[in-house]
């Protein structure tokens, strides 16, 4: 049964139309809130842009780059060749030895059985390599490795015979590997984190105004107030006129409370004069009875009018469900044409105000009695309350015809009233309007559904006390 009361209150979804909630539920896990749009979108713009300059980086960089080394190696080629061939043979081993030990620069003989690794690295190297072919010859050769050995290697002839001349690699990496991946990741994560504040920034104002308006949806005008001091004019000038519009509406709806305390002064007193002169001046005890009936209805339409226009909420106490349940369930018992049954999880208690959770109740009792008729004349009515996690699940259920699909939605809209196949109806159609109005005001909701086994349920969901 638990698992039913569940179940019927979630079918109805939360007051609003019914196919906009479901598809607003299988939408939900897709949806992005704007900060995360907005950051996504910056990240994306921001991440593009650097790929995008270390594109154009490498194409007017590197190679340049390796023109320019390729030109130096040259020359250093040339040179220590020309160096060597007019030295003696003297002079030509200082001159080598002098190479190694000051410039790291080696010139050795070439022998056919030299086992050699062409260069094959990135693109600066075989940039590199292809200039060096240019200026060198075709047959220069180009190697990382030679006997094992790593450097930079380059083949020349001197004086018909081949050498080689052997550079560190290290002068001449491009310096794209590692460094350039630690330098694309902090340049990344600083871009991100820029982004992320931009999007802080630009959404703030946003939720501020979304929280404010909730609170004016929610009746509550004094903590919808925007600051009016901010530096950027736009957000201002929303601002000024948000805090505007709140204050033009706290008036309207002071306005509409005292004018309808007005009507009710006004009304009530020729009502008592009526009630007073008919017991005075009509003799007929039907007629007499007719009357009074008509001016109690009167006065009970202005009790409607008057809880319907309240805005104000109590204060929200623990309350004991079963004990509230008792109270209000007292006056049905002993009527003869109606059938009560309870079924309240022990020790169940619910944060709300105790008189309007107690008008609540009561309305939906007596909306279950005057409606809720079964075929063979007997009212039953069901109340159940389950607790899960931080809400209290209560169902109000009768065993009567139901309601048309059709006006289920209509059933808390204020004036109106439903089919006459439920209908003995004499109010101003505002009872199920008054009581969704005070379950919002204390902070859960409201929805009506036809029972799967016949009649109509009013669930409610409220706050659990901890």
């Amino acid at each position: 049964m638990n698992q039913t009361l569940l179940t019927d209150f979630e079918d109805t979804g939360e007051p609003a139309d019914e196919d906009a909630q479901q598809a607003k539920r299988r939408l939900a896990w897709r949806e992005l809130n704007l900060f995360w749009r907005t950051f996504f979108m910056l990240a994306l713009l921001l991440l593009g842009s650097i790929l995008a300059w270390l594109q154009a980086l490498r194409a007017f960089e590197f190679e340049p780059r390796a023109v320019q080394t390729a030109r130096q190696i040259a020359s250093q080629v040339n040179l220590s060749r020309a160096a060597l061939i007019n030295a003696d043979a003297i002079a030509r081993m200082s001159l080598l030895k002098t190479m190694a030990q000051e410039e790291g620069l080696r010139i050795i003989p070439r022998e056919s059985s030299d086992r050699f690794v062409a260069e094959d690295g990135d693109a600066l190297m075989q940039g590199m390599a292809q200039e060096l072919r240019k200026r060198l010859g075709a047959a220069t050769v180009v190697a990382k490795q030679v006997n094992n050995s790593l450097g930079l290697w380059i083949s020349f002839e001197m004086d018909g015979d081949p050498y080689w001349f052997r550079t560190d690699l290290e002068r001449f990496s491009s310096g794209a590997g590692t460094t350039w991946i630690i330098w694309l990741i902090v340049a990344a994560g600083l871009s991100l984190t820029g982004a992320a504040l931009i999007a802080r920034l630009v959404n703030r104002p946003l939720k501020a105004l979304s929280f404010a308006a909730s609170r004016v949806r929610e009746g509550n005008f004094m903590a919808s107030r925007l600051d009016e001091t901010v530096h950027t004019s736009e957000i201002r000038d929303v601002n000024i006129g948000f805090n505007r519009m709140a204050q033009q509406l706290a008036k309207l709806d002071q306005d509409r409370a005292l004018m309808l305390a007005g009507i009710s002064h006004d009304l009530r007193t020729p009502l008592a004069r009526l009630r007073l002169e008919a017991e005075m001046s009509v003799s007929d005890p039907q007629a007499l009875a007719h009357m009074a009936a008509d001016v109690a209805q009167l006065d009970a339409i202005i009790d409607k009018f008057l809880d319907y226009a309240r805005p104000d909420r109590g204060a929200l106490i623990p309350i004991l469900l079963q004990e509230m349940v008792d109270t209000c369930t007292r006056p049905f018992r002993d009527m003869p044409d109606s059938q009560l049954r309870q079924h309240i999880e022990d020790r169940v208690q619910v944060l709300a105000d105790p008189v309007e959770l107690g008008r609540v109740l009561s309305n939906l009792l007596e909306n279950a009695r005057k409606y809720g008729r079964s075929t063979d004349g007997i009212v039953r009515i069901e109340v159940s309350a389950v607790a899960r996690e931080k809400w209290v699940f209560i169902k109000v259920r009768d065993h009567g015809t139901g309601v048309a699909i059709d006006q289920l939605a209509n059933l808390t809209k204020p004036f109106f009233r439903g089919e006459a196949a439920r209908t003995e109806a004499n109010g101003a159609g505002l009872g199920l309007a008054i009581v969704e109005k005070t379950i919002q005001r204390m902070g859960g909701a409201f929805a009506l559904n036809n029972s799967t086994t016949g009649g109509l349920s009013a669930n409610i969901k409220l706050q659990r006390s901890p």
